[in-house]
């Protein structure tokens, strides 16, 4: 990642919202799911692509060989702190110059749609691989999360929750603030939206083709007199999209 786009600024912050086991939905939705996609077993090696504080080499199997690399100091600090996995420092869109034999599995996990060179990091992680090889990419959904131009509207009249989109097709770059309630101590990082076509673009580009699409829902469960809308609406827009891709033979 540039150094611009780095949660180096904003590490205390996601290290307090992510801790030991992960936020919420890590630990509730991704997690589970992706452990289950990535069907790791005995032999299997595992490159975590913006690996963060190192939440995912806390929840996969101990005997699979690891590595986890990310641009932040100060995660990969606190990544050491709670796993004795190996973890680097690194630019996931520059060569890794990794002494480690091919891998396996390769994941980038709620880390893409923060990464400005999207299609370098899927490069890396295509050269990172041997022949056959797989890749799990989880994003926030890029159709129905756009920050800035998409939220939830009420119609009255009918009684539903609906999600409205501003745009889709654009690609943008999107300021956020890591921690509102910081107030003017909040940092900025960004977000990059694209469009579906634009990642699956990449993913052939790099010698990838994707075998499985996964929608990944909300599990909580609204109480009180909107219930019945809130919930059928977090039935029908999933939070998160996975796909999971393989490197060509």
């Amino acid at each position: 990642m540039n150094s611009n786009t780095s949660w180096e600024s904003s590490h205390k912050w996601y290290d307090s919202l992510v801790g030991e086991k992960g936020h919420y939905y890590h630990e509730h939705v991704v997690l589970p799911h992706c452990l289950k996609l990535l069907s790791l077993k005995q032999g299997d090696s595992l490159l975590d692509l913006g690996c963060g504080q190192g939440i995912l080499s806390r929840h996969i199997p101990a005997h699979i060989d690891y590595v986890g690399i990310d641009a932040s100091p100060s995660l990969i600090k606190e990544a050491k702190k709670r796993s004795q996995k190996p973890f680097h420092v690194g630019d996931i869109t520059k060569p890794l110059n990794l002494k480690h034999e091919p891998f396996s599995h390769a994941a980038l996990v709620l880390v893409l749609q923060n990464v400005e060179e999207h299609e370098k990091a899927l490069e890396n992680a295509s050269k990172a691989l041997k022949p056959g090889g797989k890749l799990l990419i989880v994003l926030n959904h890029p159709c129905f999360r756009i920050p800035r131009q998409s939220n939830w509207g009420v119609d009255e009249a009918k009684k539903l929750q609906y999600r409205r989109l501003d745009l889709y097709l654009s690609s943008l770059k999107i300021p956020i603030q890591t921690n509102p309630g910081a107030g003017e101590k909040s940092a900025t990082t960004w977000s990059f939206h694209h469009p579906l076509s634009v990642y699956t673009e990449a993913l052939s580009k790099s010698g990838f083709v994707i075998t499985k699409l996964e929608e990944w829902i909300s599990d909580k469960k609204s109480t009180g007199a909107k219930a019945r809308m809130e919930n059928r609406c977090r039935e029908e827009f999933p939070l998160f999209l996975a796909l999971l891709a393989q490197k060509s033979l």
